[in-house]
Protein backbone atom coordinates (compact mmCIF):
# COMPACT_ATOMS: atom_id res chain seq x y z
CA UNK A 1 0.00 0.00 0.00
CA UNK A 2 0.89 3.74 -0.90
CA UNK A 3 0.20 6.45 1.75
CA UNK A 4 0.29 9.85 0.31
CA UNK A 5 -1.16 13.20 2.64
CA UNK A 6 -1.53 16.47 0.12
CA UNK A 7 -2.76 19.75 1.42
CA UNK A 8 -4.78 21.37 -1.78
CA UNK A 9 -5.53 25.03 -1.89
CA UNK A 10 -7.38 26.93 -4.34
CA UNK A 11 -7.24 30.66 -4.23
CA UNK A 12 -10.08 31.91 -1.81
CA UNK A 13 -10.85 28.47 -0.99
CA UNK A 14 -10.24 26.02 1.88
CA UNK A 15 -7.43 23.85 2.99
CA UNK A 16 -8.45 20.55 2.41
CA UNK A 17 -5.97 17.52 3.71
CA UNK A 18 -6.57 14.40 1.63
CA UNK A 19 -4.72 11.38 2.65
CA UNK A 20 -4.59 8.65 -0.03
CA UNK A 21 -3.98 4.78 0.30
CA UNK A 22 -4.13 2.81 -2.65
CA UNK A 23 -3.70 -1.41 -2.61
CA UNK A 24 -0.44 -2.16 -4.47
CA UNK A 25 -1.94 -3.55 -7.65
CA UNK A 26 -4.27 -0.13 -8.37
CA UNK A 27 -1.44 2.62 -7.78
CA UNK A 28 -0.39 2.41 -11.53
CA UNK A 29 -4.31 2.53 -12.77
CA UNK A 30 -5.02 5.98 -10.82
CA UNK A 31 -2.90 8.83 -9.95
CA UNK A 32 -2.56 10.12 -6.45
CA UNK A 33 -2.36 13.37 -7.44
CA UNK A 34 -5.96 12.60 -9.64
CA UNK A 35 -7.61 11.09 -6.41
CA UNK A 36 -6.67 14.02 -4.10
CA UNK A 37 -7.53 16.55 -6.33
CA UNK A 38 -10.92 14.76 -7.02
CA UNK A 39 -11.56 14.20 -3.23
CA UNK A 40 -10.27 18.63 -2.57
CA UNK A 41 -12.84 19.08 -5.61
CA UNK A 42 -15.74 17.61 -3.70
CA UNK A 43 -14.87 19.50 -0.56
CA UNK A 44 -14.49 22.62 -2.10
CA UNK A 45 -17.59 22.48 -3.86
CA UNK A 46 -18.93 21.99 -0.33
CA UNK A 47 -17.67 25.34 1.23
CA UNK A 48 -15.17 23.27 3.88
CA UNK A 49 -14.43 24.91 6.42
CA UNK A 50 -10.52 25.72 6.43
CA UNK A 51 -8.44 23.15 7.17
CA UNK A 52 -10.03 19.97 6.59
CA UNK A 53 -8.94 15.89 6.16
CA UNK A 54 -10.49 12.92 4.42
CA UNK A 55 -8.69 9.91 3.89
CA UNK A 56 -9.63 7.92 0.92
CA UNK A 57 -8.81 4.21 -0.17
CA UNK A 58 -8.52 2.81 -3.12
CA UNK A 59 -8.59 -1.32 -2.48
CA UNK A 60 -10.44 -4.31 -3.92
CA UNK A 61 -13.20 -6.51 -3.43
CA UNK A 62 -11.90 -8.64 -0.54
CA UNK A 63 -10.80 -5.88 1.43
CA UNK A 64 -14.33 -3.73 1.00
CA UNK A 65 -16.41 -7.02 1.44
CA UNK A 66 -14.75 -7.52 4.82
CA UNK A 67 -15.07 -4.06 5.73
CA UNK A 68 -19.19 -4.19 5.01
CA UNK A 69 -19.27 -7.17 6.61
CA UNK A 70 -17.40 -6.09 9.97
CA UNK A 71 -19.57 -2.62 10.28
CA UNK A 72 -22.40 -2.84 8.45
CA UNK A 73 -23.41 -6.94 8.88
CA UNK A 74 -23.60 -6.78 4.88
CA UNK A 75 -21.69 -10.21 3.64
CA UNK A 76 -21.30 -8.79 -0.03
CA UNK A 77 -18.49 -6.22 -1.78
CA UNK A 78 -20.11 -2.96 -2.52
CA UNK A 79 -18.75 0.69 -4.48
CA UNK A 80 -18.16 2.70 -1.64
CA UNK A 81 -17.90 2.83 2.10
CA UNK A 82 -17.96 6.08 4.18
CA UNK A 83 -16.99 6.36 7.72
CA UNK A 84 -17.78 9.58 9.00
CA UNK A 85 -15.81 11.11 12.30
CA UNK A 86 -18.79 13.64 12.86
CA UNK A 87 -21.67 13.14 15.03
CA UNK A 88 -23.45 16.60 13.73
CA UNK A 89 -23.60 17.52 10.20
CA UNK A 90 -20.36 18.76 8.64
CA UNK A 91 -22.10 22.74 8.66
CA UNK A 92 -23.46 22.75 12.42
CA UNK A 93 -20.17 24.11 15.29
CA UNK A 94 -18.64 20.99 16.28
CA UNK A 95 -18.73 21.71 20.50
CA UNK A 96 -14.86 21.11 20.22
CA UNK A 97 -12.25 22.06 17.90
CA UNK A 98 -9.25 19.93 17.33
CA UNK A 99 -6.20 21.55 18.96
CA UNK A 100 -4.17 21.68 15.53
CA UNK A 101 -7.18 23.35 13.66
CA UNK A 102 -8.12 20.35 11.69
CA UNK A 103 -11.16 19.06 11.15
CA UNK A 104 -10.88 15.40 10.52
CA UNK A 105 -14.43 14.16 8.74
CA UNK A 106 -13.49 10.71 7.89
CA UNK A 107 -12.51 8.02 5.41
CA UNK A 108 -13.79 6.72 1.97
CA UNK A 109 -12.53 3.41 0.74
CA UNK A 110 -13.63 2.30 -3.00
CA UNK A 111 -13.77 -0.82 -4.52
CA UNK A 112 -11.36 -0.60 -7.67
CA UNK A 113 -12.62 -3.79 -9.24
CA UNK A 114 -16.65 -2.67 -8.43
CA UNK A 115 -15.92 0.73 -9.92
CA UNK A 116 -14.16 -0.74 -13.21
CA UNK A 117 -17.70 -3.47 -13.21
CA UNK A 118 -19.93 -0.23 -12.92
CA UNK A 119 -18.25 1.69 -15.62
CA UNK A 120 -18.56 -0.91 -18.16
CA UNK A 121 -22.42 -1.70 -17.00
CA UNK A 122 -22.66 2.49 -17.46
CA UNK A 123 -20.57 2.81 -20.57
CA UNK A 124 -18.29 4.88 -19.64
CA UNK A 125 -14.50 5.21 -18.31
CA UNK A 126 -13.77 3.99 -15.00
CA UNK A 127 -12.19 6.91 -13.67
CA UNK A 128 -15.38 9.45 -14.03
CA UNK A 129 -16.92 5.88 -11.79
CA UNK A 130 -14.49 6.42 -9.44
CA UNK A 131 -14.89 10.40 -9.33
CA UNK A 132 -18.76 9.35 -8.82
CA UNK A 133 -17.70 6.98 -6.07
CA UNK A 134 -15.12 9.58 -4.60
CA UNK A 135 -17.97 12.25 -5.00
CA UNK A 136 -20.78 9.98 -3.47
CA UNK A 137 -18.21 8.54 -0.45
CA UNK A 138 -17.34 12.39 0.46
CA UNK A 139 -20.85 13.83 0.61
CA UNK A 140 -22.03 10.79 3.20
CA UNK A 141 -18.83 12.15 5.61
CA UNK A 142 -20.46 15.83 4.97
CA UNK A 143 -24.15 14.45 5.88
CA UNK A 144 -25.52 13.88 2.96
CA UNK A 145 -27.89 10.81 2.64
CA UNK A 146 -29.98 9.09 0.72
CA UNK A 147 -32.64 7.32 3.48
CA UNK A 148 -35.68 9.59 2.38
CA UNK A 149 -36.88 10.42 -0.86
CA UNK A 150 -35.99 13.80 -0.38
CA UNK A 151 -32.52 13.70 0.48
CA UNK A 152 -32.00 10.95 -2.03
CA UNK A 153 -32.96 14.11 -4.50
CA UNK A 154 -30.79 16.44 -2.70
CA UNK A 155 -28.21 14.12 -2.89
CA UNK A 156 -28.12 13.15 -6.16
CA UNK A 157 -28.27 16.94 -7.30
CA UNK A 158 -25.01 17.68 -5.68
CA UNK A 159 -23.09 14.51 -7.19
CA UNK A 160 -24.23 15.67 -10.68
CA UNK A 161 -23.53 19.45 -9.74
CA UNK A 162 -20.06 18.89 -8.41
CA UNK A 163 -19.67 15.83 -11.35
CA UNK A 164 -20.29 18.24 -13.45
CA UNK A 165 -17.33 20.61 -12.55
CA UNK A 166 -15.37 17.71 -12.01
CA UNK A 167 -15.74 16.49 -15.44
CA UNK A 168 -14.58 20.16 -16.70
CA UNK A 169 -11.38 20.46 -14.65
CA UNK A 170 -10.21 16.70 -14.02
CA UNK A 171 -11.65 14.18 -16.03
Amino acid sequence: MLILAWIVQHEGSPRVKVNVLVDKEYKRLLTNVWIRNTAGQVLIEETAKPMVEVGLVITGQEKIRELNRRYLDEDRPTDVLSFPMLEAKFDEDCFISPPDGTLRIGEVIISYPQAKKQAREHGHRVKKEVAILIIHGVLHLLGYDHDTTTHKRVMHKREKDILHVIEEKLL
